[in-house]
């Protein structure tokens, strides 16, 4: 019999929907993220780097390019013989097919995958969070305090407590009581979704609640094991961790890596970030060009100026464009004598020649004024926009367009082009 001590179970499904049409066709862990990486290599790096060598990624929405990146965990290390990487996404039983409907119901579906390594304990990941962190000192923590479960928790302003699941604990960090999105919190340890559990807790757990409709940990699973008196822990986690789950934070993210010391650094030697890296020439700055505290991908040339902007592998930057404030992913092409301000422009974009994004007064956006806002212009993957186009801030385009879809080749702020057939 095969016997891990610590397996991950890492969610992945989630569709991502505050991030608009970024995750229209892709789920939102496999959304670009700081140039050449996705947002699921960071869990996936601290697995690795933690010594957790084998991790089940749960998918459900758009997972084709997720399965794709993954693969058989190669630049992760997760290709074994033994444990590795498991894609799981849902499947269809004798008796029913059954979409993942709640974090922990797409844990309980994946029971078998899980019992099959025998483990002690069961670290739960999500899928779309940027941080680094060593699963191995929480996993001590865990021991050390005899818990049956573990919850990894971050200090937040206590103005921000409502919008989290607040952990209250004694002086020895035991979970006394906690609250979802409470109105008034009585702590300021917010839930960072990251759980390790003793194997026998969380399969007793699920197997208790599987009925509950959209089966959550948050909702059923924690309360359950706390109503039975199991010790519920809070391991506190100091580092930098940042949910990615709004365009305004994704961006705010992004920024930060280029910042003169980021506070979140890519170069550190001990604790590597890894990717599926596409086998790309080095990037290519031409004359009379500048690049100016920015982050180029592989592959990518640039003639015209690049400035506080992260761009991705594969992109061309045409002549006398500038770049201020954005960013641009994979192998996206962008004319000459253009203007970008706040933009993110997704993967395999074409923009034509005298485009200017990003200009002129805000407005609130007409469509999803939660989504587009801050004043980011944003640009769905493989959409065209043509020449000679001004696009205004807090809006979005999503679609192949041609000049027709323009009044007098303007798109004001705060409005929204998704294109038939480029379902939002």
């Amino acid at each position: 019999m095969i016997k891990k001590e610590m397996i991950a179970m890492l969610l992945a499904g989630g569709q991502g929907s505050r991030l608009g049409v970024l995750t229209s066709k892709v789920a939102k862990p496999a959304v670009s993220f700081g140039g050449k990486y996705r947002i699921i290599d960071f869990p996936l790096s601290n697995c690795i780097n933690s010594g957790v060598d084998t991790v089940g990624v749960l998918t459900q929405y758009q997972p084709l390019r997720l399965n794709t990146h993954i693969g058989i965990g190669i630049p992760w290390d997760l290709d074994r013989n033994i444990g590795g990487v498991t894609v799981l996404p849902p499947y269809e039983k004798s008796t029913n097919s059954e979409w993942y409907t709640g974090t922990a119901n797409a844990i309980y579906q994946n029971l078998d995958y899980m019992e099959s390594f025998n483990p002690e304990y069961v670290l739960i990941l999500s899928g779309d969070h940027i941080y680094k962190m060593d699963y191995e000192v929480m996993l001590d923590f865990h021991k050390e305090k005899g818990a049956d479960v573990t919850i990894a928790v971050m200090p937040v302003p206590m103005e921000e407590a409502k919008r989290f699941g607040i952990m209250i604990t004694d002086e020895n960090r035991k979970i006394t009581d906690f609250e979802e999105k409470p109105a008034n919190p009585r702590s300021n340890l917010a839930s960072m979704g990251i759980y390790i559990f003793n194997w026998k807790s969380l399969k007793e757990a699920l197997l208790a609640n599987a009925e509950q409709p959209g089966l959550d940990f948050g909702k059923h699973v924690i309360p359950y094991c706390h109503s039975k008196g199991e010790p519920l822990y809070a391991y506190e986690f100091t580092g930098y961790w940042k949910d990615v789950g709004t365009l305004n934070s994704y961006w705010q993210a992004n920024m930060e890596l280029i910042d003169i010391v980021p506070e979140f650094n890519l170069y550190e030697e001990y604790w590597k970030i890894y990717t599926r890296s596409e086998i790309l020439p080095p990037q290519y700055i031409a004359d009379n060009t500048v690049v100016e505290r920015s982050i180029i991908g592989e592959g990518s040339e640039v003639y015209g100026k690049v400035y506080n902007s992260v761009i991705g592998c594969g992109v061309t930057i045409g002549k006398d464009t500038i770049v201020r404030d954005s960013i641009i992913m994979n192998n996206t092409v962008i004319g000459d004598n253009c203007e970008l301000y706040k933009a993110i422009v997704a993967e395999n974009v074409n923009i034509g020649n005298y485009v200017k994004l990003g200009i002129g007064e805000e407005a609130p956006n007409e469509t999803d004024p939660n989504i587009y806002n801050n004043g980011i212009v944003t640009i769905g993957e493989r959409s065209v926009i043509p020449d000679g186009i001004t696009v205004g801030k807090n809006s979005c385009i999503f679609g192949i367009t041609t000049e027709d879809d323009f009044k007098d080749k303007y798109l004001a702020s705060g409005k929204t082009l998704i294109k038939a057939g480029d379902d939002k």
